[in-house]
């Protein structure tokens, strides 16, 4: 009995050693790909809420205020055609009921308000949070003016961090 218990444990490390080296090698594999797939969403998700820029440079060593809960996880400035500021988009991530959600809220610099907003993704339930991705959802902050917004029981308070940023600019 106690050599078939080692040798049970034995052949369960073994299987489990295995799967873990073959999920780790999958990973690696497809880590590349995944991390393309993800920007190449946020490019997508900046260009759908400031519609009218051209080009997007990332702003580096921004400090924000988190207070209030929500992270600013990156912000971009946005240029036109002629390299001329039109405004900046921020990734922020607020918490949801089913987890965090990556948002990615639009700033027309020019109008000082909020020129769109995008649901990149978030694990919410199929009732009110999942309502986040319809357009009739986020185009009711479009030409919003830069201060706090609130919906129901989704805060977006990163317009208020953007123009705390904007501010500092």
């Amino acid at each position: 009995m106690g050599k078939d218990m080692f040798k049970l444990g034995l052949n369960l490390l073994i299987i489990s050693a295995v799967a873990a080296l073959l999920l780790a090698l999958t990973n690696s594999v497809t880590a590349s790909t995944i991390a393309q797939r993800n920007e190449q969403a946020n490019a997508e998700a900046r260009k759908l809420v400031l519609e009218s820029a051209q080009d997007f440079e990332q702003v580096k060593d921004v400090k924000t205020d988190n207070s209030k809960g929500v992270e600013v996880s990156e912000i971009y400035e946005a240029k036109d055609a002629s390299g001329n500021t039109v405004g900046y988009t921020l990734k922020v991530l607020p918490s949801g009921y089913g987890g965090t959600i990556e948002l990615m809220v639009g700033i027309d610099s020019a109008k000082g308000q909020v020129s769109g907003i995008n649901v990149v993704s978030n694990s919410e339930t199929a009732g009110l949070g999942a309502k986040s991705t319809d357009p009739e959802f986020s185009d009711q902050y479009k030409g919003k003016p830069l201060e706090e917004l609130s919906v129901l029981k989704m805060e977006l308070l990163v317009t208020q961090k953007s123009k705390q940023y904007l501010e500092l600019l």
